[in-house]
């Protein structure tokens, strides 16, 4: 299973960017099959905040919909998720809070990779992060 951050989601459906087409083709792969992927309820939340700053409400709503959909069945956080992203948070200095409990649950899960912009992910030990720079989905499955 692939985990994907905000990142992916927010760029897949933003304006003309280079991270944009590779989001993109993740998501596609996801949609039809080619590779399974999902995130957290949490991450469908910080989407649909990053968007609806910039568009209405109702269009990030209707999209962080389509991306639970998608990504179903979405990974739970519990309380040892928490404990466990706040050790990381606590020993990781590049990794801020909300991701160090995204990385927690990816951990716990198993994820073959964690997908997303931000690098500092690459500092979690045994987590296995790919960036969306240069992504090619065919060596994610």
């Amino acid at each position: 299973m692939i985990v994907v951050d905000t990142t992916v989601l927010v760029y897949a459906v933003g304006d003309r960017h280079d991270l944009r087409e590779p989001a993109r083709s993740l998501l596609e792969s996801a949609a039809d099959g080619r590779l399974t992927a999902s995130t957290t309820p949490e991450v469908i939340q910080e989407f649909v905040h990053v968007r609806s700053r910039r568009r209405e409400r109702a269009d990030a709503a209707a999209l962080g919909e389509a991306y639970a959909d998608l990504l179903s069945p979405l990974l739970e956080v519990g309380e040892g998720d928490l404990k466990e992203g706040l050790r990381l948070f606590e020993r990781t200095p590049a990794l801020g809070a909300f991701d160090a409990v995204l990385a927690a649950v990816a951990l716990r899960g198993g994820a073959r990779v964690l997908v997303s912009a931000d690098r500092a992910f690459a500092s979690v030990p045994d987590l296995r992060h790919v960036g969306l720079e240069g992504l090619e989905v065919d060596t994610l499955t």
